[in-house]
């Protein structure tokens, strides 16, 4: 939830620095962070199995999870995606991390302390035909 205060009888229209102040929730971080993960190549959701999808729905098309601890004007955020192979998982993982702090600092104001991120599942970018055994 975000708010903005300034004392009775100022104009909150104006380009001054007011006094208040802003909160963000952390749910509403989380939105953000997922969001910014989608503009990252090779990079999706987090899959529920390793091996097929019980849920309907490849692994790249749902949102990566995201969890995130809101202080003041930081963030930490606890990230569960899936990559395409043959990505570098390192070198996505590295991408994702930069992008995050990064995307968020733009967005919300939010310096990112701390991304940690788990690689849940690595998926196939085009997917071939099947095999029949």
């Amino acid at each position: 939830m975000a708010t903005t205060t300034a004392p009775r009888g100022q104009d909150t229209g104006t380009d001054h620095d007011l006094p208040g102040r802003t909160t963000l929730a952390d749910r509403a971080v989380e939105r953000a962070a997922a969001q910014a993960i989608t503009e990252i190549a090779d990079v999706g959701g987090a899959g529920h199995r390793v091996f097929g999808d019980a849920l309907g729905g490849s692994p790249e098309e749902r949102s990566a999870q995201v969890s995130a601890t809101v202080d003041d004007t930081t963030a930490a955020l606890r990230v569960r995606l899936s990559i395409a192979y043959p990505a570098s998982v390192a070198g996505t993982a590295r991408e994702v991390r930069n992008h995050l702090v990064r995307r968020l600092h733009e967005l919300t104001g939010l310096v990112v302390t701390r991304v940690d991120i788990t690689v849940v599942t690595l998926y196939l970018n085009q997917p071939g035909p099947r095999r029949v055994r």
